[in-house]
């Protein structure tokens, strides 16, 4: 195989990627306009239904266009050496292979959150502000920006370097100390996330005594559960949309309940919600999702182990000079096909893992008050009640609202 049919064939799988997305957004949309199912007829009243579909389909058109311009610029950046261009800049700052690589990500890193910025103030500031959902100031916004680019460039930064270390010293084996390195970051990171990354964006406070948190340790009791760690974040300063969920093991196990959920969920539905994130603990989807993630992780890193020191890698995407940082790029995209297959494997177990939570809060609490907070929630965010299979088998983790209140009520 030579460098320019291997350009052609990663070219190829960028445009078919493209095309399926497209498609599964277009078969889903023509489902905006279906009558609500008699299960559903309490969510949406007609005025509140209109604002659902509007709100779907502007941001159907704003996928469109924003998706386009991606295409267009990620084809134009292949078909004119971009690759070539950047590695040529980082190498003339420095020839060491790590330093080079940390210039070359940090340079599309930043070029990648340039072009992307406008899209993300549009969809904030415009859309989402449109249809009440913005809380998020400007200040805010910058700030957001600011700190993921400092995370992503001491953390992703700090992996790839002695990933990058570790391939000079070991070459074919690398891949076992990679994996090594990001099994116990991964670990790391489930265990302290809400403790150590969520304070730098979000404020989170302990619940406090009342009436609420009573309910939420008779159930906790009941089941034999121990949390003492509740906490409520500030979602309200960036969105309207509440959300929850279970994080740690051990004595780091929390749960963090969004402003937003409580203040508009009633104590039992609040509850419920809790008892399905304990479901999640107790039937240990938890457990499974970071062994499967870790597993998944050491099969991508033995993949690329046996193509990354091929010189067509770099070659095929315009790069005269063979390096690891440039065929970990061609690599990403020539494994996104198989990335794609994984994700869809993922999603039917999270989905299914869906129903045993939801199964469990029902049977140790009530399933009512979870099917009244699930409908709450999904006319808060201005969900979609009729989606289409194929687009619910590709791109849902969750079961539909329809598909869990049927269930919940069997």
């Amino acid at each position: 195989m030579t460098a320019t049919t291997l350009f052609y064939i990663i070219i190829t799988i960028i445009i078919v990627n493209f095309i399926i997305d497209k498609v599964l957004d277009f078969l889903n949309a023509k489902h905006y306009g279906d009558a609500i199912p008699i299960e559903l007829e309490d969510v949406y009243d007609e005025t509140e239904y209109k604002k659902s579909q509007a709100y779907k389909r502007i941001n159907y058109k704003f996928g469109i266009w924003s998706s386009l311009f991606s295409l267009a610029l990620t084809l134009g950046f292949l078909a004119f050496d971009g690759f070539e261009y950047v590695d040529t800049i980082a190498r003339s700052y420095n020839d060491h292979p790590i330093f080079i690589a940390l210039i070359f990500f940090g340079i599309i890193m930043i070029g990648s959150d340039v072009i992307s910025t406008p899209f993300s103030y549009y969809k904030t500031f415009v859309i989402e502000e449109k249809f009440g959902f913005n809380k998020t100031t400007k200040k805010t916004f910058i700030l957001d920006k600011i700190k993921g680019l400092l995370m992503m460039a001491l953390i992703g930064g700090g992996i790839l370097a002695l990933i990058i270390w570790f391939y000079q010293q070991m070459q074919d084996s690398f891949w076992l100390y990679a994996w090594g390195i990001v099994t116990l970051f991964t670990v790391f990171m489930n265990m302290f996330y809400s403790k150590l990354i969520v304070p730098l964006f979000n404020k989170q406070t302990p619940l406090e005594d009342g009436s609420l948190r009573n309910k939420i340790s008779e159930y906790a009791t009941s089941v034999g559960f121990n949390l003492d760690k509740i906490f409520i974040i500030d979602g309200s300063k960036r969105s309207t949309k509440a959300n929850a969920y279970f994080s740690g093991f051990g004595s780091e196990k929390r749960v963090t309940l969004f402003d937003t959920l409580v203040n508009e969920l009633e104590e039992d539905e609040i509850v419920a919600v809790l008892a399905h994130e304990v479901g999640h603990y107790k039937k240990k989807h938890i457990i499974f999702n970071l062994i499967a993630s870790i597993l998944l992780t050491g099969l991508t890193l033995y993949i690329l182990s046996i193509f990354i020191s091929n010189p067509l890698l770099s070659n095929a995407l315009g790069v005269k000079i063979p390096s690891f940082h440039v065929g970990l790029i061609a690599f990403g995209l020539l494994y996104s096909p198989i990335s794609e297959l994984t994700s869809l494997v993922m999603n039917y177990f999270s989905r299914k893992f869906e129903y045993q939570a939801d199964d469990y809060a029902k049977h140790t609490y009530k399933a009512e008050p979870l099917v009244t907070s699930l409908k709450k929630l999904s006319k808060n965010s201005l969900s979609n009640l009729t989606p289409h299979p194929s687009y619910v088998l590709a791109h849902y983790s969750h079961p539909t609202l329809l598909q869990r209140v049927r269930n919940l009520r069997k």
